[in-house]
Formats: structure tokens, sequence, C-alpha cells
């Protein structure tokens, strides 16, 4: 997949051995965003989710940041079938999920990064486009990185 250096910043696919570390991430973000209440308790967390990142590595490829031998950033391409077409029986779309950057690294690119490498996976997996749902202050950060307001793309949370 996507492998490469800036400086001393390494952005690719996660290996194995670092699903804990990237998982550890989400908890982290749950925490500095809901509080740590909201978090859970860190032990349970890591070890449940990152067996599921194992389960599921065919569906839900997740990319890390590595700076100095530490997982500093992380983003994660969720991608599903979609119905057949004609010309087309073989069919996937992708998402961008859970791109973060630690707090202390944020600022020097490495969210920009990360949303390449989760493209150029998506293009490597044949996934014919790539969504995002992000908060008001990322959305220049993924316009700078390839992703554009498109008109026929709508939202709802179903009840």
């Amino acid at each position: 997949m996507v492998e490469g250096t800036d400086g001393q910043v390494e952005v690719r696919v996660a290996r194995d051995e670092e699903l804990e570390e990237v998982v550890r991430l989400r908890w982290r973000w749950t925490a500095e965003r809901e509080g740590a209440a909201a978090a859970g308790d860190e032990a349970d967390y890591v070890p449940a989710a990152a067996a599921w990142a194992r389960e599921h590595r065919d569906t839900h490829v997740p990319h890390v940041a590595v700076l100095a031998g530490a997982v500093v950033g992380m983003a994660w391409l969720a991608l599903a079938p979609r119905v057949p077409k004609v010309g087309a029986i073989h069919r996937l779309s992708g998402d961008l999920q859970s791109c973060y950057v630690m707090p202390e690294h944020r600022g020097n690119g490495i969210g920009g990064r990360l949303v390449r490498a989760v493209l150029d996976t998506a293009v490597q997996h044949g996934a014919e486009h790539v969504t995002v749902h992000t908060s008001p202050g990322s959305v220049a950060m993924y316009a700078r990185n390839g992703f554009a307001h498109e008109e026929r793309l709508l939202y709802a949370e179903p009840t």
C-alpha cells in the first residue's frame, strides 16, 4: 500500500503489531473530545478494538503516521460493496473514518498525508469514490487533500 517518509514521519497502512496503538488513539480521541467517563476503561477497550480491527482488515484498512517509532496519527478506509451495475459487477465505495493526529503533532501536515494515503489505498482497491464525515474545523484540510462538496450526497440519521 502507501509507504513513504517525509522528514521523520512515515505514513502507511498499519502493521498488525501496531493495531493496539491505533485503537488506543481512537480511545484517546474520545477521551479528549467527550471526557474520560465517555471513553470508558482503556484497558477494556484496546484489546477488544484491536481484535475487531484484525477481524475486519479486509473492509476497514487502518493507516498510521509514525514518528520516531511511535504511532502519532491514524485514519481508516472503510470499504463497502456496491450494487452491481451493467458493465461493473464488482463495485466498491470507500469512507474515510477516524482521522486523528495527536494534538502535539497537529499543524505539520500529518493529517493531510493520512488523507492522501487513504485515497491512494482506495484507488488500489478500485473504490469508485470516498466520502468523509468531518467536523467543521477539518473541512478545509479535507478540501486541500482531494475532497470536495458533492451536490448529490445527502445525509440522514435513521430514527
